[in-house]
């Protein structure tokens, strides 16, 4: 009556076909959810926390218990209005005459509500089985009563119903009039008249009818509910939830038809209760308001209370539920009934019932709109195990749900629907950080899986371009312990690229019972997380280092995100040391995570790869076409105290874009040299990195006319947009011994003793001179003397020689030329990287 008669028919009608819409969509979502696999305690909140994960599920979570709550106190509410126009004294009077014996006023109409609220409190400590039979006996009357009505609308003859109006309307009265069946009362009811609610004297509007309305349409979960106390919950909801919603549709339909048929315009709007006036049976239509109400206030509050012990038995909130978690016996959560029970009560103090309908409306709607959500994001992660046996439902029909309920939340109470998922953004951004982690698998992973496989099949090798070229790395790790601070470094190398931590095991798997690797995986996945590096981890069994390292470089990656850099640390005597038991990320940690892996090797122990199958790694590497970097002390760069150390100048980067072992072809624009300027503006292109300063050093002889090789130098530094400081370095003096054929002086280090005569020479690719110690030494001596001192270099790898046999000799130069430098980066690169264009 109060919806037609402010509404009339036609937007009754409307407003029916929106709500259920909304409703049937999510009852499909619902039906699919509870057929995918065994229900437990919590109805909607154990659908959408299994299905959105922990965050998801504990925030509508508590939303949904807070509407349960306010839908509960709604309902006593309606049933307190109900009780004061059946029985309360008249306005104006001090004593009651015959049934009109219940005072009115604020305090004891809360007096009232605790009394009903108590009511349902008992029969919800009883337990389910209890509820189940009371719900039951109050539909067979519920059901009675409304064929009496129905009868009723025929049977009753035309009258007067004079109208008792509240006392803020002083001592006026008005009748309204049953007309009976009347094409008039029809014509006069099918457009909208709105008009002051009587019980608030608020002016009425679509928006707020709809909110009162809306809470009729609400019972759609007091099924799912329960779904901790029903036998077969996926059989039982489905079919339970289709036929209440479908039976309630056709009977609003018809009762907003009659009554706009057969009612005036006045009896509709300032007469509630205006059925029983018109009943062939009044008393039967008191008792029909009265056991509609009050199951509507059971439902809502041992929904709540189910909801809150499934919160409370997940420990999402920790000790602020703990107590909920208390149960009976016979497994009925007591002492979640009675917190819930007493949240109503708190809510009962708001008055009256459509002061607090639009607020349950948006926490229904908000609830409902998850609902859908949760469907969606199972249908399309296209997970294998989603298979439920109720099939009716689409993509479609969630979204169709999930912008019902955004839009009619917005139009009902654009506060209210603000401040709602307001506080829906604060739970779930509180429990991201606060929450434990659960085990009931994260739809976020199944949906970033479907969204990633579709994307990469996307990315495609043949449009790449060199203008969005990227650094994508692949570090070999013998042991994590040697190499924390070379894993942080290549992290800040990679810039937003693909980077891989890869490890070779050597084992044979057929003399092994199972995979060795599977273990391992757990501890190097924890690595990642407490090294905060963005990488993945491959590691593979192979017979020898070089081998497994050419599987890491054919078979990592994935479609058009592959390595094409390789990095490795470098060869040579020096004992280890355990860098990972003093990084900053386990120094504060509590859990011992770098026992997950083995001891370093001790000093005098044999190493796992010589130095001629190192050199091989790098040949093989540069032969698949992938840049090579090797890095040399990188666990004696201590990052923090050289970017933050606050002295003048800043840090700097050193860059030695020349190959030192090659001074006959000193150039600066060939492929490599261009590969190795980007690896440095890269890196000063981190976040870390930026306060360092990019030095080049351009090496000059004399009569060679440097200004101008400096002034084309700075040129290509303006067209590659990369900002540094161009330093001349003479080395006159050091390009003299390049001729030199004999050995280096006596301070310098000779080269392994078991070469022969005719290896002293390295031939690299179109250059046959030969490069002596002394050179070598002097080289390393003029790239030392620059200052000040910088936190990394860079400096040109060349390629290994064609010779094999001079594998060690290549390795034992390398290793002169970056004596005693501190952290130094060898690169080679051999593919285009830089671009000039547009």
């Amino acid at each position: 009556g109060f919806v037609v008669g402010h509404a009339g028919l036609y937007q009754a009608l409307a407003m029916f076909a929106v709500a259920y819409f909304i409703i049937g969509m999510t009852v499909l979502s619902v039906c699919a959810i509870a057929t995918n696999g065994a229900l437990d305690a919590g109805g909607a909140y154990y659908m959408i926390s299994r299905a959105l994960g922990p965050e998801f599920g504990g925030s509508i979570g508590i939303m949904f218990f807070l509407a349960n709550v306010c839908g509960s106190a709604l309902y006593v509410l309606g049933l307190v209005e109900a009780l004061v126009d059946s029985f309360g004294i008249p306005p104006g009077q001090k004593a009651g005459t015959g049934v009109h014996v219940l005072p009115q006023s604020y305090w004891y109409e809360l007096l009232y509500g605790t009394v009903l609220l108590a009511l349902c409190l008992l029969v919800c400590l009883v337990g389910a089985s209890i509820y189940a039979k009371a719900t039951f006996l109050i539909f067979l009357i519920v059901a009675g009563v409304l064929g009496t009505i129905l009868v009723s609308f025929f049977a009753t003859r035309p009258i007067g119903v004079p109208i008792r109006l509240p006392h803020f309307n002083g001592s006026e009265t008005e009748n309204g009039s049953f007309t009976g069946f009347s094409l008039a009362t029809l014509r006069d009811n099918l457009g909208g008249g709105y008009g002051v609610d009587y019980t608030t004297g608020q002016m009425m509007s679509f928006s707020s009818v709809f909110a009162v309305m809306f809470n009729g349409c609400t019972g759609i979960m007091a099924g799912s509910n329960m779904s901790g106390d029903l036998k077969r919950p996926s059989y039982s909801i489905p079919r339970g939830t289709i036929s209440a919603v479908l039976f309630t549709y056709l009977v609003y339909n018809l009762l907003a038809f009659l009554m706009c048929a057969t009612c005036n315009r006045t009896l509709l709007q300032k007469d509630y209760g205006f059925l029983r006036d018109i009943s062939i049976f009044p008393p039967l239509v008191t008792v029909g308001i009265y056991a509609a109400t009050l199951s509507a206030a059971m439902s809502n509050l041992i929904g709540a209370s189910r909801i809150l012990y499934a919160l409370a038995r997940d420990d999402l909130f920790g000790r602020a539920l703990a107590l909920a978690k208390k149960t009976s016996a016979s497994g009925n959560p007591v002492m979640a009934v009675i917190l819930s029970w007493l949240v109503v009560q708190l809510v009962l103090f708001s008055g009256k019932l459509n002061t607090i309908a639009g607020v349950v409306t948006t926490f229904f709607l908000l609830v409902y709109a998850t609902v859908n959500l949760a469907c969606l994001a199972l249908e399309w992660a296209s997970a294998p195990n989603f298979r439920p046996t109720f099939r009716y439902f689409t993509w479609h029909t969630c979204l169709l749900g999930i912008a019902g309920c955004c839009v009619m939340m917005f139009l009902i109470s654009p506060v209210s629907a603000s401040a709602s998922l307001g506080f829906l953004l604060v739970l779930l951004l509180a429990l991201h950080y606060l929450s434990p982690s659960s085990t009931w698998g994260y739809i976020s992973q199944a949906l970033i899986f479907h969204q990633v496989r579709k994307y990469l099949l996307m990315l495609d090798v043949r449009k790449d371009h060199v203008k969005f070229w990227r650094p994508q790395m692949l570090l070999m790790v013998q042991n994590p312990r040697g190499s924390a601070r070379l894993i942080d470094f290549v992290n800040d190398l990679k810039k937003s690229g693909l980077y891989i931590l890869g490890h070779v095991e050597l084992q044979d798997l057929d003399m092994l019972p199972s995979d060795p690797l599977q273990p391992q995986q757990d501890s190097w996945l924890s690595l990642v997380d407490k090294l905060n590096v963005k990488a993945f981890v491959s590691l593979t069994l192979a017979p020898s280092v070089r081998h497994g390292v050419r599987q890491l470089l054919f078979t990592s990656g994935l479609g058009g995100m592959r390595p094409n850099t390789l990095v490795l640390g470098f060869y040579d005597d020096a004992a280890p040391q355990d860098g990972l038991a003093q990084h900053p990320a386990f120094t504060s940690a509590r859990e011992d995570v770098p026992l997950g892996f083995p001891p370093l090797r001790a000093p005098t122990a044999p190493k796992l790869l010589s130095a001629r199958e190192y050199v091989g790694i790098v040949a093989d590497a540069l032969k698949m076409l992938r840049n090579v970097l090797l890095a040399r002390q990188l666990e004696s760069l201590d990052k923090a105290w050289e970017l933050r150390r606050a002295a003048s100048p800043p840090p700097s980067i050193h860059v030695w874009p020349v190959n030192l072992l090659r001074p006959d072809s000193a150039r600066y624009a060939d492929t490599c040299s261009l590969f190795l300027l980007q690896m440095a503006c890269v890196l000063n292109m981190a976040r870390a990195w930026r306060r360092a300063r990019l030095r080049l050093f351009l090496c000059v002889e004399e009569g060679a006319m440097p200004h101008a090789q400096e002034e084309k130098l700075r040129q290509l530094l303006k067209d590659l947009r990369i900002q540094a400081q161009i330093q001349l370095v003479p080395w006159d003096t050091v390009t003299r011994l390049h001729w030199q054929t004999h050995r280096g002086p006596p301070g310098c280090p000779a080269p392994a003793g078991d070469l022969e005569e005719e290896e002293e020479a390295v031939n690299f690719p179109a250059n046959t001179t030969q490069v002596s110690d002394e050179y070598i030494c002097a080289a390393n001596k003029l790239v030392l003397e620059q200052s000040p001192t910088p936190a990394v270099r860079f400096l040109y790898l060349p390629r290994p020689p064609a010779d094999t046999s001079l594998y060690p000799l290549y390795l034992h130069q390398l290793e002169l030329l970056t004596r005693g430098l501190g952290p130094t980066v060898l690169v080679h690169g051999v593919s285009a990287v830089t671009s000039t264009q547009l």
